[in-house]
């Protein structure tokens, strides 16, 4: 998924390198296909999600405000298509 990208992206990861995952996720949540190819779950995983939304807080940005109204649905997908549009929004302003 391209928006998955995005996310790593931001994040800092490489997306092309596994060796750019971070410690503190555990190998069994990984999963490569067939082409070794690292799996984002961002769009499936709060475990994922979280650290992400905690970034773009961090960042004390407007549409953390957005992400916040998101939450209150409860639904990770409602959460990660905020995510991803505050994702965009940062880009086109740098």
């Amino acid at each position: 998924m391209n928006d998955n990208k995005l996310i790593a992206e931001f994040m800092g990861w490489d997306i092309e390198s596994l060796s750019t995952i971070p410690s503190n996720l555990h190998p069994s949540n990984l999963e490569l296909d067939n082409d070794e190819v690292l799996e984002y779950k961002y769009h499936t995983s709060w475990d994922w999600l979280w650290p992400v939304i905690r970034k773009i807080e961090d960042g004390g940005s407007d549409p953390h405000e957005l992400i916040n109204k998101a939450l209150e649905s409860r639904s990770i997908e409602v959460v990660y298509n905020e995510v991803v549009d505050a994702i965009e929004r940062y880009n086109n302003e740098r």
